[in-house]
């Protein structure tokens, strides 16, 4: 019990001191973990554990929907990839489809993969050429 309360204290900590960036990360994370225990779930015939971990990879698409900046045009084009991937999720969680959560999965790991190399390249120093 203790050493839960130490983790829970050190998980809040690390997100209340994280940048919108490394939030986004941890989001991303996150999906990609309920995502991978859904199909683990469905492989184990355990619909409720799959439904609940699906409804939690949505949550989170849904925070990226609600958190898109409308006055990139960038947005519009997230926002249909996030709408297409909430369709998936929808139909993954209906038919508790394995098939179409690997398909989701592979999204989810390439924006993630996106994100990480858009924050390596935001912190790295600038030359004198792009100054």
């Amino acid at each position: 019990m203790i050493a839960n309360q130490g983790y829970a204290a050190y998980a809040n900590s690390k997100i209340m001191t994280a940048s919108p960036g490394e939030l986004t990360l941890m989001l991303y994370e996150g999906a990609i973990k309920f995502c991978n225990l859904a199909i683990e779930a469905i492989e184990n015939k355990d619909i409720e554990k799959a439904h609940n971990n699906i409804m939690k990879v949505e949550r989170i698409i849904e925070e990226f929907q609600a958190t898109l900046n409308h006055q990139y045009p960038v947005a519009k084009d997230f926002d249909n990839v996030y709408n297409y991937l909430m369709e998936c999720l929808r139909e993954a969680n209906l038919k508790k489809d394995q098939t179409i959560l690997e398909e989701v999965l592979k999204h989810l790991r390439t924006m993630r993969d996106v994100w990480k190399e858009v924050m390596h390249l935001s912190r790295a120093p600038k030359t004198s050429a792009e100054q």
